[in-house]
């Protein structure tokens, strides 16, 4: 890959798509606010990048780049600066790459690390961001982009990558504007990076990190689907991190099967024509801001579920719940609001007088809630004084509300069986993990697209890799202008342009397939526990083991419903030590393009050694 690169005409502002603005604006000002906010911003071109032989004046420009990781955690980030520091090693001799240590407040503070070879070397393909740590200030006042711009001269910058989110890489668009209008050298270029999967467009299909955390989320689940079919007595109810968009509980959903499945975007209002299984369906977001009951209904729906299930014998299931849950039901946003005005001038007490500012049907709401979640929407408030919505125990308010609903069917004759719920929250344990195959290649190439597009003297733009499907030598990479991405929101009070996020399609792929087979799902137990892949076979295990002694039996099991693999198999050896180094050596090796995972074990019953291998779910 070299420097060199063509450019396209950039995506106008002149016709952006709606903004998500605040009620009080007609649609006139509103699209007016848009194109003026918007066409504002710099209209860099987008960049395609080619192979092709750089002149020696261009290998031999020394650049002096800085990197720095923006936001929450997601598997990848090492080996994005990886491959900035190997394209400014092969491609520009005698640079040096300086990271910013602890996000953004290292450029305000100038806090950083000289990156080197041998630095850098242990954390290639790991998880985490402990190379140089990540951050969540931004640079937004006069004064600290004052210091960012110190930062780069004192460095004497040619080149700035922002690894991070939405809000991220929309500061990486400001700070790029700002550095230009101070006629500063120093560029900037984006990269894509949340396990939310929000982050994405045409051109930069997704963010890294949401292809591990979703396999580590699937493994965990399936593994709870076991747990539940086992025991046969708990409903696990499992909230899963993705703050605005239901991506994550999307992909985990096609990944495992669950009983229920709730996606955010849909809106939930329940149809109760009843149909082969009396499932409640869901329909669109605009009745159910006409019906104003979407809480309740989505307890009738889950707890419609558990009935029939109940009368198949089932007594047990699993309930996956996007973490942005509670904020997409209109009249618990009406309530949040509320909240917020009084709790801003009022003093919450005991007497409750403060209630009494709420609408009737916004405290209505309020006393439905289990006391817990109460006290979390009073007590728990961002840095600006707002609900933080994320740490409200979705799952736990759920299972009260189940119990209340299903002791009023019992007490009502409809129900007479037990439910136990149990709850999960499935969030940091995947930000950190070992990178995906994918995400190891894609975010590598993330990096060595940004050393490429810096070298090339492009800024404003998020480094892109297209063509995703097909194998990584055929990947394309390029850059994309960071404002095509921007839409128009309220913050703090004023409209600001800000790369939006983006939301479960209803009408996408992987969306519809949910759709078609969720009422199957929800009756009949078709739990998957991500393990082995289909295209292995006791052939492919006993060739793979076969060089490491005498293999007298392979066996795989099989889910009796499904026919799928249950995610392991046992490999038998005639004698032990054989058996030993067999799992000493396969263990952590690639096998069919994913890690395999061995344990060693003595079969009581036949006396015969053995290893149990399982894929890493990669």
């Amino acid at each position: 890959m070299s420097s060199s690169s063509a450019s396209n005409s950039s995506a106008t502002a002149s016709n952006p798509p709606p903004g998500r603005l605040a009620s009080g604006y007609s649609e006139l000002q509103e699209s007016r606010l848009n194109v003026d906010l918007l066409v504002k911003l710099p209209q860099n071109p987008s960049a395609i990048l080619v192979p092709g032989s750089l002149p020696k004046a261009a290998l031999d420009e020394r650049l002096k780049i800085g990197v720095v990781l923006s936001g929450g955690q997601a598997p990848g980030g090492h080996n994005v600066i990886c491959g900035i520091f190997d394209y400014l090693q092969g491609r520009t001799n005698g640079s040096t790459l300086y990271g910013f240590k602890g996000g953004p407040a290292g450029i305000m503070k100038c806090k950083y690390i000289e990156l080197t070879t041998d630095f850098i070397h242990p954390y290639r393909n790991q998880g985490g961001f402990d190379m140089i740590c990540s951050g969540r200030d931004k640079i937004e006042t006069p004064e600290q982009f004052q210091q960012a711009e110190e930062t780069a001269l004192k460095l004497d910058l040619d080149g700035l990558v922002v690894i991070g989110g939405d809000d991220s890489n929309t500061n990486a668009c400001h700070l790029a504007e700002y550095f230009r209008s101070k006629n500063l050298k120093s560029r900037v270029i984006g990269c894509p990076k949340t396990i939310d999967g929000d982050l994405k467009c045409k051109e930069v299909p997704t963010s890294f990190g949401f292809d591990t955390a979703c396999k580590i989320y699937a493994e965990m689940i399936g593994n709870v689907m076991i747990d539940a079919r086992s025991t046969g007595k708990y409903y696990h109810f499992v909230r899963l991190m993705g703050r605005a968009a239901s991506h994550i509980t999307l992909e985990c959903a096609l990944q495992t099967h669950p009983n229920i499945t709730i996606i955010g975007e849909e809106g939930w209002v329940c149809d109760y024509a009843r149909e082969e299984f009396s499932i409640p369906m869901a329909i669109s977001l605009m009745q159910v801001a006409a019906k104003k009951e979407t809480l309740k209904n989505v307890t009738d729906y889950i707890t419609d579920i558990i009935c029939k299930r109940a009368e198949l014998g089932y007594n047990y299931g699993v309930i996956l719940i996007p973490e942005g849950l509670i904020d997409f039901i209109p009249e618990v946003q009406q309530l949040i609001a509320e909240l917020n005005e009084i709790l801003a001038h009022d003093v919450v007490d005991k007497s409750g007088v403060w209630k009494k500012k709420l609408r009737s049907q916004s405290r209505q709401l309020f006393e439905l809630l289990p006391q817990a979640i109460q006290e979390q929407l009073l007590l728990e408030r961002d840095p600006h004084g707002n609900v933080q919505v994320a740490k409200i125990e979705t799952e736990k308010m759920l299972i009260q509300m189940m119990e209340t609903e299903l002791e009023n069917r019992r007490n009502a004759g409809s129900y007479d069986k037990q439910f136990n719920g149990q709850s999960h929250f499935f969030g940091y344990e995947g930000r950190c993990g070992l990178p995906s195959n994918f995400d190891t290649n894609y975010c590598y190439a993330l990096g060595y697209a940004a050393g490429a597009l810096l070298h090339s003297g492009k800024t404003g733009l998020i480094s892109s890799v297209g063509n995703l499907g097909a194998p990584v030598e055929e990947w394309t990479v390029g850059g994309t202008p960071l404002t095509s991405l921007m839409d128009v929101e309220r913050r703090h009070g004023k409209f600001k342009p800000v790369i939006k996020k983006a939301m479960v399609e209803l009408e996408g792929a992987p969306f519809k397939k949910f759709a078609s087979v969720r009422e199957e799902w929800a009756i009949k137990n078709r739990y998957f526990n991500p393990g082995l892949s289909w295209s292995v076979n006791e052939k492919t295990l006993k060739d793979a083991f076969d060089s490491y002694g005498d293999v007298t039996e392979v066996r795989i099991l099989y889910d009796k419903e499904t026919g799928r693999s249950r995610g392991f198999g046992f490999v038998y050896f005639s004698k032990e030590d054989e058996a030993r180094t067999a799992k000493d050596a396969m263990d952590g090796k690639a096998f069919l393009g994913r890690p395999l995972r061995i344990s060693f074990a003595l079969d009581k019953v036949r006396g015969a050694p053995v290893v149990v291998p399982r894929l890493r779910n990669q």
